[in-house]
């Protein structure tokens, strides 16, 4: 919306700064970030008032954990709105309403956030942790993602480059994969719903999700914008992705309200986003990534994610095989926490994992 005034700058020349993706970037997650503080006070109010607040696994199912989290009971959960408020706001004010990758990843996080509102409200009315079915979530995930899939693949340069993995760490004529129609199109589905359902298993303690998924968003939206930029580009030996910038605005907007989500969800947590905000970001981030053609760099710079979601199911696997269990528990958080690690310590530790894997992804800049 804010992108118009720019064509008034032969009225008035300072507005001609709404034209550069720079300054939209910084608005867009500061516009996100004041957003959320100053609606989180009266959501988290509300949530309060209709009493809903997050229900825990039964003490008979989790022993030791139910005894270390009882203090969280009753903690109001759906927080994911604060989020998705916040970051529309700074999409539809920061944007180029005209761009189709802004409106792409937007429509579908907030689709996967309906999804997510509905299983938490499910939780609460069940006052169970069960929520939906897993089949059920992962059906709508699985039509969620498959309409992405076919909306770029309607799109004449977008298909074109996704038919392409670009691969880290390497040259693009040297060493690409071309992907047939089909193929891309399972692809993309699996990065989404693998995506989606990685951060909501990280979403198991205070600012664990919310803080991880800052550095991704991060490293995400320079990628965006130097695959925009056709000299940039063509340096670093990046898959061009022209219209490409508004995905900058959208990362900055998913930053600025995680950031400010992070500010009641940080320990003790005021309010929990709850799977509607973790299976919306989750699937956000994937949908940018796909868009830039930079699916395998996601599985690095959120190596924290692919850590719980390979714990979760190594745990599965080794013990229908063997009947043993490789953690004390999984996701691989609660493990460290069985292990006499502070609910802070671990936070805290995954954080600088995530800067760790956030810097390594930014290394491929260069080493190609």
């Amino acid at each position: 919306m804010f992108y118009y005034l720019s064509l008034l700058s032969d009225w008035f020349g300072p507005l001609n700064v709404f034209q550069y993706v720079t300054f939209r970037t910084v608005g867009a997650a500061l516009t996100s970030f004041a957003f959320c503080l100053w609606i989180g006070p009266h959501v988290i109010s509300a949530l309060h008032r209709l009493n809903l607040g997050q229900p825990l696994r039964r003490k008979e199912e989790v022993h030791k954990l139910a005894d270390l989290h009882e203090s969280k009971q009753g903690t109001p959960t759906m927080g994911g709105v604060l989020i998705l408020f916040s970051m529309t706001l700074a999409c539809v004010l920061w944007g180029r309403p005209t761009n189709p990758y802004l409106w792409l990843a937007l429509g579908s996080t907030l689709a996967l956030g309906t999804l997510g509102f509905c299983d938490d409200y499910a939780k609460v009315r069940q006052k169970s942790s069960s929520g939906l079915s897993g089949r059920k979530k992962l059906l709508v995930q699985g039509v969620v993602a498959g309409g992405v899939a076919g909306v770029i693949m309607l799109m004449p340069h977008a298909r074109e480059a996704a038919l392409k993995l670009q691969i880290p760490f390497v040259r693009e004529e040297f060493f690409l994969i071309n992907l047939p129609v089909w193929g891309a199109m399972i692809f993309f589905v699996f990065v989404i719903v693998g995506s989606s359902n990685a951060v909501n298993l990280t979403d198991g303690l205070d600012g664990l999700a919310s803080g991880c998924i800052l550095t991704v968003a991060l490293v995400l939206g320079l990628f965006a914008y130097l695959s925009s930029h056709a000299k940039l580009a063509s340096y670093l030996f990046l898959p061009r992705v022209p219209g490409g910038e508004e995905l900058v605005i959208f990362c900055a907007a998913i930053f600025g309200a995680c950031l400010g989500f992070l500010w009641f969800n940080c320990h003790p947590a005021q309010i929990f986003m709850g799977d509607t905000g973790s299976l919306s970001i989750g699937g956000a981030v994937a949908v940018v990534a796909i868009c830039i053609n930079q699916e395998l760099l996601l599985a690095i710079i959120g190596g924290v994610f692919v850590m719980e979601a390979l714990s979760v199911i190594l745990q599965v696997i080794s013990f229908r095989l063997t009947g043993r269990r490789i953690f004390a528990m999984s996701p691989i958080h609660h493990h460290f926490e069985l292990r006499g690690w502070s609910e802070t310590a671990v936070v805290t530790r995954f954080w600088i994992l995530s800067v760790v894997f956030a810097l390594a992804g930014l290394a491929s800049l260069k080493l190609r």
